[in-house]
Order: C-alpha cells, then sequence, then structure tokens
C-alpha cells in the first residue's frame, strides 16, 4: 500500500514488535470491512490473516487491539494527513474549475471528559467533481476553523480551481491566500461581516424590488421536486460592486451574488436568501454550480461519514487516535469511490466484509 512510502516510524526499536505498514494497512481493511474501534480491527485481523499475509509480513501475527491503539495514537496527524494528500493528488483527475468546499464537522464521540479534551473538529477538503476527500486539517474547538483553513489551502493545489467556504471562512486573507495560490473563491456572508452582509443584502433587495432595472446581472433558476416538495432556487449575480463599503481591501473580489431558496411543501412555504462575495465572473451557472457543490458536501462527505463509516458513533478517544482514525475513513471513502460499481458506500463496505477479493481490489488495485 503506497500511501506511506515515507513515512517515519516514531516508535523506539525495542517497542517494534510489529511493522507499523502492517499495523496501518490491517487498520484500513478492518475499517473498510466494517470495523469501528481497535477491538474490531483485532478481530478483523485473527479471522483475516492468511489474506493480509499476501499484502503484509505480520511475522508476529496480529497485534493486539491495545498494541493497535498504541501504535496509532502515537502517529503524527500532520505527517499522516500529508502523505494521504500526496497519494490523493497522485489518484486524482485534473478537472478545469474543479470546486472545492472547505468545510468542517465535529467528531462527537471524541469527546475525552474524564481528561477535559474537546471533541476532534476536523476542516475538511472535498473535490465535487472527483468525489474525494483531499485533505484535513484537525482543530479543537468548531471556532478555530479560521486558523485551520489557511494550513489546510498551503497544502492544496488550487489553480484552476473554485474554493467555496461558508461564512466562517470569509476572511480577507483567507482570500488573499485563495488568489495568491491561482484559485477563485466564492464565499458565504453571515453576521461575522457584518457591514459587508448588510451591504450585499441591501443591494440585492433594493435591485429584486426594481426587478434588477438598470442593473447589470445575471440569472439562472433551478426547480426541483421530489415527495410532494417543490424548491425552487434562484441564483443572481453581478459585477457591480459600487455600494460595497472598501471593496478593494477583498483581494480577487468580482462579483457579489444572492440565491433565494423557496420552499413549498402543502399549504407552507418558506423564502430564505443567502449572500456571497466572489472573484469569478458574473455568470450565474458558474456561481451555481458552485455553491451548489458546497452545499452537496453534506451528503458525499459528511453523512456518509457520520452514518456510514460511523465517525460520531466511534468511541475511540486517546491520544492522536481520533485524528488519524478520521484521516483512515477520509482514505476509506476515497478508496471506495476510485471502485467504480454503482452501488452505494454501505454496500460496498459490506461487500469488502464478506469479499475478500472486492476488499483487494477496493484497497490494492
Amino acid at each position: 500500500m503506497s500511501i506511506l512510502p515515507h513515512y517515519e516510524d516514531p516508535r523506539i526499536d525495542r517497542n517494534k514488535i510489529h511493522g507499523l505498514i502492517d499495523v496501518i494497512v490491517l487498520t484500513v481493511c478492518a475499517v473498510a470491512s466494517g470495523a469501528d474501534g481497535w477491538e474490531a480491527i483485532e478481530q478483523f485481523g485473527k479471522e483475516k490473516i492468511d489474506w493480509l499475509r499476501n499484502y503484509v509480513a505480520l511475522n508476529n501475527g496480529v497485534p493486539s487491539h491495545d498494541g493497535i491503539a498504541y501504535v496509532l495514537s502515537r502517529l503524527s496527524p500532520q505527517k499522516f494527513r500529508e502523505c494521504f494528500m500526496s497519494w490523493t493528488r497522485a489518484v486524482t483527475e485534473e478537472t478545469g474549475g474543479e470546486v472545492i468546499a472547505i468545510d468542517g464537522k465535529t467528531a462527537k464521540g471524541s469527546r475525552d471528559r474524564k481528561h477535559q479534551r474537546n471533541p476532534l473538529h476536523m476542516v475538511s477538503a472535498w473535490a465535487c467533481h472527483n468525489r474525494l476527500v483531499l485533505g484535513q486539517q484537525a482543530t479543537q474547538e468548531k471556532s478555530n476553523e479560521i486558523t485551520a483553513i489557511p494550513k489546510l489551502l498551503r497544502l492544496l493545489e488550487l489553480k484552476g480551481c473554485i474554493v467555496t467556504i461558508d461564512a466562517m471562512g470569509c476572511q480577507r486573507a483567507i482570500a488573499e491566500q485563495i488568489i495568491d495560490q491561482i484559485g477563485d473563491y466564492v464565499l458565504g456572508l453571515k453576521a461575522n461581516q457584518d457591514t459587508l452582509h448588510d451591504a450585499v443584502a441591501d443591494f440585492f433587495t433594493v435591485a429584486q424590488a426594481k426587478q434588477f432595472a438598470g442593473v447589470v446581472h445575471d440569472y439562472v433558476e433551478e426547480v426541483d421536486k421530489d415527495h410532494g416538495r417543490l424548491e425552487i432556487r434562484r441564483y443572481y449575480i453581478t459585477e457591480e460592486l459600487c455600494t460595497l463599503p472598501a471593496p478593494r481591501n477583498w483581494k480577487g473580489l468580482r462579483s457579489i451574488g444572492m440565491v433565494e431558496r423557496e420552499c413549498l411543501q402543502g399549504d407552507t412555504r418558506s423564502v430564505e436568501q443567502r449572500y456571497f462575495i466572489n472573484s469569478i465572473p458574473g455568470q450565474a451557472r458558474p456561481f451555481a454550480h458552485a455553491v451548489r457543490g458546497h452545499w452537496g458536501v453534506e451528503n458525499p462527505l459528511h453523512w456518509r461519514l457520520e452514518v456510514v463509516l460511523g465517525d460520531d458513533a466511534s468511541r475511540i478517544r486517546k491520544g492522536n487516535g481520533p485524528a488519524i482514525m478520521t484521516s483512515i475513513r477520509h482514505l476509506c471513502m476515497n478508496l471506495f469511490e476510485r471502485e467504480t460499481s454503482s452501488m452505494s458506500l454501505a454496500k460496498k463496505r459490506r461487500k469488502a466484509a464478506w469479499n475478500d477479493d472486492y476488499r483487494a481490489k477496493v484497497i490494492f488495485s
């Protein structure tokens, strides 16, 4: 398995009863096959030791669950993520205009009240076209996303890509960094940028009231109907920035956008507006594509990580274990995504548990 070709083993020699690559390959195979904790990983190894020895030595047999926990909880999450990202870049299809959604998720089960440790909060980069996790950056608090996002961006190749971030990441320094890395941005606006948010909201409120008379803009509408619920999404974008406070303070700022979502279900109607600042031209379809891509991260990334791979239910809390295991779950998602059958992730994971040949195809092909 080539994800860790140059990963330095942090253990001293006398503690190296089991090879580092043996432990990591065992863990990846076990997690891909449904294991959700140290004891389950050990059990998988004992059941599949003959199969595993086709790929790793396991000269001293399968490590105990305490041994697995000891090794993985001492790995450097940052070095592991760097290896992960290097591997992902090698298998990622290059596409012009790729939308990279930056979003955070808290692993609720990783809270350690006994040692007063907050749950792990992981900021991830999701490639919407390739449907791959490009990388992650861990932080102990959701509020620390502002410091985690720049670190994650520095590890990504952004040239030709559109980076989407919700309001937490709408910061001048982050916008400047994306432009400096030759990317574009679509950044959500909320109360953390209250003056700018109010200016953009006021612009679109007035323009909409006058049916955009005299306002150069672009517009596209999408309609979805499912299970008795009708949703209409209206995307407006313009390059008129004259009403904004100090637009030059935002490097690369070229357009502002609004998305209006109208939902009809029975007799209930709701309407909400969201506002964005962008470095992309004032064209509605690319703007809509970027916003949809960011909203879509909830299902293919967060929901599958929580529900299918059991990230929230995990009770792994020791040392760096939570961060390493979240990265391994991300890796498993990527491995399954590269396997091109039409099955859902849940079905692929069950098949990996039952079928040795399929598991080998997913992990080692």
